[in-house]
């Protein structure tokens, strides 16, 4: 009777360890919101890593593009003791305090996509993110070249620049990228520039008001594919046609975008990846094994798409949209 109470004794035990190893390991996940179909491929392939990965739990919160919203999530994640937090910021300032918050209650934190001004100044396990100075640059050199592939490199044009959301490191990063190889195109004159909030309908209305304040638009450099689409819709309303009257190159390489270049409406788009779910469980995964990793931003590689390949932009050669829109998954 003993050794069989010692044995049920046992069996509890192992059954209460057992219990313990099987608990969910709880990824917290702050989103700004679904402002374009970017932002919404990122929620989906992050969300579906997680939530697909044996043993792990997701606790998702989209902030509707409010900053207050995303400061008051990051502190429920904290009174909820998960164990990672998955960070983008809506906007780059303001976060001081809060990350602080999450530092102070020891909880890892991955920075994705858009990094704050305080990074240098807290603690973060690891950080992806595109490379949004670079992507500007690239936007504004595809228009360069591409004029000078047609016989129209020394020939004056106006250009407007379409920004993001004022205050976003995308915004931030790829105006900085934008106006730096402004200088190397000395035709490429500037004459509008105003955010669309990186937003469809938004897009549309800043175009339509330049083309009735501006005398003439040659480019129009919409720092994301959702406000070039929305700028589409009203240079069509307008009479115009839109790749031809007015050459478009947007950015994050979206389907639509593919879509919108191969039916000759918009001319390039410059590749951000939404996709960080196979960055992000990998890295999980090792900090579980107790890997460190250093404070390097990751910037995955990404390339240009256009109407039919071969702008040499230096540090990337464009490939035609056509060639690669079925391999597309976003």
């Amino acid at each position: 009777m003993k050794k069989l109470f010692a044995l049920v004794l046992v069996f509890a035990l192992l059954v209460s360890i057992s219990a313990a190893s099987a608990k969910d390991v709880v990824v917290a996940f702050s989103q700004i919101g679904q402002e374009s179909d970017w932002r919404t491929a990122n929620t989906d392939d992050l969300r579906n890593a997680i939530e697909g990965h044996a043993g792990w739990k997701l606790v998702y919160d989209d902030a509707q593009q409010k900053q207050e919203n995303q400061i008051k999530a990051l502190r429920n994640f904290i009174t909820q003791d998960v164990d990672y937090i998955l960070f983008t910021g809506v906007v780059s300032t303001g976060w001081d305090e809060v990350l602080k918050e999450v530092n102070e209650a020891e909880i890892p934190l991955l920075l994705i996509d858009r990094i704050p001004d305080c990074a240098d100044k807290i603690d973060y396990v690891a950080a992806f993110g595109g490379d949004f100075v670079e992507e500007g640059r690239r936007q504004i050199a595809w228009a360069g070249e591409y004029l000078k592939s047609i016989g129209k490199g020394d020939v004056d044009v106006n250009i407007v620049i379409m920004e993001g959301t004022t205050g976003a490191s995308a915004q931030t990063g790829r105006t900085e990228g934008n106006l730096k190889a402004l200088k190397e195109y000395p035709h490429l004159k500037l004459v509008g520039q105003q955010s669309g909030n990186f937003t469809r309908a938004e897009g549309q209305a800043v175009m339509e008001s330049w083309l009735k304040s501006i005398d003439k638009i040659d480019v129009l450099i919409a720092q994301n594919d959702d406000m070039a689409l929305g700028a589409i819709d009203a240079i069509k309303a307008a009479g115009k046609v839109p790749g031809k009257d007015i050459i478009i190159v947007g950015c994050d390489s979206v389907k639509a975008a593919f879509d919108a270049i191969v039916a000759g409406e918009m001319n390039a788009t410059i590749e951000c990846t939404p996709l960080y779910g196979k960055f992000v469980v990998p890295t999980i995964e090792a900090l579980i094994r107790g890997e460190k990793f250093d404070k390097t931003v990751v910037h995955p590689e990404e390339g240009v798409f256009d109407m039919d390949g071969g702008i040499d932009l230096g540090t990337v050669k464009s490939i035609k949209a056509a060639d690669v829109i079925a391999t597309r998954q976003y």
